[in-house]
C-alpha cells in the first residue's frame, strides 16, 4: 500500500511537471518592417485617444510612445515605415473578433 501510493505520488508530480514546460515558441523575436501609405486619423475618446493610419485596405493603430511624431499630420496621407505586430482579437466566447494591426519604431518616409 505504501509503495503504490509513493509510486501514484510520483507519477502525479511528473505529469505536473510535464504540463508546466510547454512548447516552446517559435518566435525571432523581430518584428515585419513595413512600408504604410494613408491618411492619418484620431479615434478614440479623450481619455483614449489613438492615432490610426488608414487607407483603403486595412488600418494601423500607431504605438502610444509614438503618437507625438504622427500628431501633426491628422487628416494628410503619409506614407511611414515601421515594425508591425498583428494580434488575433477574441471575442469572450472565443469566436474570432478580427484582427488589430499596431506599428512601432515608426519613421516618416513622406508627407503628401
Amino acid at each position: 500500500m505504501n509503495r503504490n501510493f509513493f509510486l501514484a505520488l510520483l507519477f502525479l508530480c511528473f505529469a505536473v511537471s510535464l504540463s508546466a514546460f510547454g512548447v516552446k515558441e517559435k518566435d525571432s523575436g523581430k518584428a515585419p518592417v513595413i512600408q504604410v501609405t494613408g491618411v492619418v486619423r484620431l479615434v478614440g475618446n479623450a481619455n483614449f485617444p489613438e492615432l490610426v493610419i488608414e487607407n483603403s485596405q486595412m488600418l494601423w493603430y500607431i504605438a502610444r510612445n509614438e503618437m507625438d511624431k504622427l500628431r501633426d499630420y491628422q487628416h494628410r496621407t503619409v506614407t511611414i515605415e515601421g515594425e508591425e505586430t498583428v494580434t488575433e482579437l477574441k471575442f469572450g466566447n472565443g469566436m474570432s473578433a478580427g484582427t488589430r494591426r499596431d506599428l512601432k519604431n515608426i519613421k516618416i518616409i513622406s508627407v503628401n
